[in-house]
């Protein structure tokens, strides 16, 4: 089992890492060719002594007897300075200040990849001191924002330094543990292919490698130190200094993100107090954000640049009188408005799963959530979520239970609820948990799925399980069904069941097991 991770890790996802570096690169070296004379390439100093290879982008005509505000955009994982170049002069253009840098341990810059880690947040300090330094930036008028590792680096850099005001993290992480082990699972296609584009183009850190390796070897001696050393890099540690600073935040992320999953930022968006929005649309991981990157239209971006106008400029553009949640359904359509993430899905229907169901472990059912990238961005382009036919699922592999046929459109949106009580044959083991929409031929096409592993259990002995499923909006048809799937092997996880195992899932009477699915009234 661990030479076939590492196989994985090593060479298919290091070849997709590659191929996707290097067409990130291609499409974007146009834009750095044709950089004008406000564009400067420097090289920044940053925490420890380290090198930062950065560009500069200032407002065309800018000298020392005008103040601009300034953003900061560290960059996405894997990806050069070049990154945001088509976004920084279009900021430049607009009055702005725009300091791009490549972050650690990445391409031309020194040092080694962190993983967000305190010399990251210092770095970030140190190139805003470089900015003040060196260019007409207002040192009471700054930002930062990012895509991805960007996004990250940017909402703790914020919570370490009071000089940031406004933040944009875009297809980020608010809680890192919660994004690639949820559920106690280990995330493997995500945290492999984050891992071989650390390989292509970065240097990882001892550390890091150490955590990698204890990631993928499933021992749980390394549990608390895997831990530890996620929540010292989640931004929802340290939430409290972004209330205190009143910062301004904005969301945004992909329903279907595949490495930092949308419900760890609808939990930290609630426990904001300052300035905030949220905006979930379609998608995987940067993908919604991605047209920007090129200097085409894209929503994403332009709501970003209005945020910075309202709380970096003062301009009076209406950003903070919309109500500031807004999300797109995965099946098209326009923009739905809420007054917080509550009122998402406030209406919850839910149905039952009646009877006792034994499912035997360790064969994959045929029910998947797809693989890392490509189905959610399958999702998005052609609206084709991971597919299976759900009377032909193997009984014997997997649980299944229907609800009944629905007589109108059934607009999910917010998080699934799964609760059962389990009773296990062996100490530990995985599930997986699938929702599909289940048109009249049995087709069931993927609404939210989560896993969930324990440890320590008495064979025999049931529990309680409660599990929250990925958050969504999606529009299940009327005259479709819905079903939730339960089986033991998805390759985007570990599991943990050891050879033979069964699981027993059951509803008492005192205690029925149920699918709450949050609705949006029609």
């Amino acid at each position: 089992m661990r030479l076939a991770r590492n196989t994985l890790r090593t060479s298919a996802v290091g070849a997709v890492s590659a191929a996707l570096i290097a067409g990130t690169v291609i499409g974007l070296a146009p834009a750095a060719q044709a950089a004008d004379p406000a564009v400067r390439y420097v090289d920044i100093t940053g925490d420890g002594g380290t090198v930062l290879k950065a560009n500069v982008v200032t407002p065309a005509g800018a000298d020392g007897g005008r103040r601009y505000p300034l953003i900061v955009l560290p960059t996405s994982w894997g990806l050069p300075q070049i990154e945001y170049l088509a976004q920084a002069r279009k900021l430049a253009d607009a009055g702005y200040i725009v300091l791009t840098y490549n972050v650690r341990g990445f391409w031309q810059s020194g040092g080694q990849i962190e993983v967000a880690g305190p010399p990251d947040w210092a770095d970030a300090s140190k190139v805003i001191d470089w900015a003040l330094a060196n260019t007409p930036a207002d040192a009471g008028r700054i930002g930062m924002a990012g895509v991805s590792y960007g996004a990250g680096i940017s909402l703790l850099a914020a919570e370490h330094d009071k000089r940031i005001k406004v933040v944009a993290a875009l297809s980020g992480w608010a809680d890192l543990i919660d994004s690639i082990y949820s559920g106690r699972t280990q995330h493997l296609q995500a945290a492999a292919l984050l891992d071989g584009v650390g390989a292509v183009v970065g240097r990882e850190s001892p550390e890091v490698r150490q955590v990698f390796d204890e990631f993928y070897s499933s021992d749980l001696s390394h549990e608390q130190d895997i831990e530890a050393w996620g929540k010292k890099r989640s931004p929802e540690t340290y939430v409290d200094e972004l209330n205190k600073n009143h910062t301004a935040v904005m969301l945004a992320n992909a329903w279907g993100d595949s490495i930092f999953p949308p419900n760890q930022y609808a939990d930290f968006y609630e426990q904001l107090t300052g300035p905030k929005r949220l905006e979930f649309r379609s998608g995987d991981h940067a993908t919604a954000e991605l047209t920007g990157l090129f200097g085409l239209p894209n929503d994403v971006w332009t709501d970003t640049v209005q945020w910075f106008d309202h709380y970096l400029r003062g301009q009076d553009n209406g950003i903070d009188r919309e109500q500031p949640v807004e999300l797109k359904s995965r099946d098209g359509g326009g923009y739905e408005s809420y007054p917080d993430w509550k009122a998402v899905g406030a209406t919850r229907r839910k149905f039952a799963l009646q009877g006792t169901t034994t499912i035997h472990a360790n064969v994959d059912s045929g029910a998947d959530g797809g693989v890392v990238f490509l189905s959610s961005i399958l999702d998005q382009i052609a609206q084709l979520p991971p597919m299976a036919e759900i009377p032909l699922l193997p009984r014997r592999w997997a649980a299944v239970w229907k609800s009944e046929k629905y007589g109108t459109a059934q607009l999910v949106r917010g998080t699934p609820k799964f609760h059962t009580t389990l009773t296990p044959t062996k100490e530990s083991g995985t599930l997986v948990a699938y929702l599909y929409d289940v048109g009249p031929l049995g087709l069931g096409k993927l609404v939210s799925h989560a896993p969930y592993t324990w440890h320590g259990r008495t064979p025999g002995e049931s529990f309680d399980v409660d599990l929250d499923l990925f958050s969504t909006a999606y529009d299940v048809p009327a005259g479709h069904r819905l079903a939730l799937v339960v089986d033991t092997v998805d390759p985007l996880y570990i599991e943990h069941n050891p050879s033979g195992a069964q699981l027993t899932f059951s509803s008492p009477a005192d205690d029925p097991s149920y699918v709450s699915v949050p609705l949006r009234e029609q």
